[in-house]
């Protein structure tokens, strides 16, 4: 089973990196077929390439989903740094990006320091029922989490993503990745449910259900239109690892935030968790640093 794991892992990272340079294929396309950005107009919802981009990306979402069934998490997560190396080795081919070596050694910082993160974060508690879920879902903790992430988000949206939007791709990254943290915390309650249902246990009319049902909705949403302007405008291999560092980095939080603290088994782990953020951040500076002087 542990090998079906790894095999869907790989496969997963696979489709996710690909599946970054459709998208961009397909938001470029549209660019040309309409003046401006085309994030702005939405126009690529009507390019076929981005839907390709888009379907091969539930795809390999699909297969990461369905590898947590065969292997252990600490298997599979730090798997997903191979949609970075891909995504950034098929933008030099198809879309002439460079990384330049600052660039490459930005992008070594950001996946080492995000699977020490991961070797060395608390494993989740193991939820049993949906109503479980919601009960911790309901937590002071939690719910103060989530209200700093909708707070972040609004300001972020509505006030430094006009002025800033376009020059800074954390912008638009930094809100799909806090709002993706909430929607894959609503994603495992789903799966939860459907588990659940799928043994004879039905959970479909659980208000629970509909609750996460909904909130997985709102987030993939407004993951999705921020996730494609940062696309559109920034280089892929920039919008692909600084996604994939604060993605991983804001889920992390999340899921200790969520189940009541760290959980580390001592000092050496906590050091080693903060050893993980700092190389994460001396990542994103120099891979900026390498945009910046591309750019210049």
């Amino acid at each position: 089973d542990k090998y079906i794991g790894l095999a869907l892992a790989i496969s997963s990272s696979v489709a996710i990196g690909t599946s970054f340079i459709i998208t961009k294929k397909g938001l470029i396309s549209a660019a040309d077929s309409h003046d401006g950005f085309s994030s702005e107009s939405y126009s690529y919802l009507k390019n076929g390439l981005w839907w390709a981009g888009m379907l091969t990306m539930v795809v390999g979402e699909v297969a990461n989903f369905a590898a947590y069934t065969y292997a252990p998490p600490i298997l599979v997560t730090p798997l997903g740094a191979l949609s970075v190396l891909i995504g950034a080795i098929l933008a030099a081919f198809f879309l002439g990006e460079r990384l330049g070596k600052i660039g490459i050694s930005g992008c070594s910082l950001c996946l080492v320091g995000s699977i020490v993160i991961v070797l060395h974060a608390p494993e989740d508690k193991e939820i049993a029922t949906v109503d479980e879920m919601l009960e911790y879902a309901l937590q002071p903790g939690f719910m103060a989490y989530c209200l700093f992430v909708l707070v972040f988000s609004l300001y972020m949206i509505y006030k430094v993503a006009p002025k800033y939007g376009a020059t800074n791709p954390l912008v638009h990254i930094s809100i799909c990745s806090l709002v993706g943290s909430i929607s894959v915390m609503a994603v495992k309650a789903l799966g939860i449910a459907l588990k659940l249902t799928f043994a004879g246990n039905n959970q479909l009319w659980r208000a629970g259900t509909w609750i996460f049902a909904i909130t997985v909705a709102g987030c993939i949403a407004t993951q999705m239109a921020h996730f494609n302007k940062a696309l559109d405008l920034f280089p892929t291999t920039v919008v692909n690892t600084s996604y994939y560092v604060m993605f991983t980095t804001s889920t992390l939080l999340a899921s200790v935030i969520l189940f009541h603290g760290l959980n580390t088994a001592g000092g050496a782990q906590t050091f080693s968790l903060l050893c993980g953020l700092y190389i994460i951040s001396m990542g994103v500076y120099l891979l900026n640093l390498s945009r910046a002087e591309n750019e210049g």
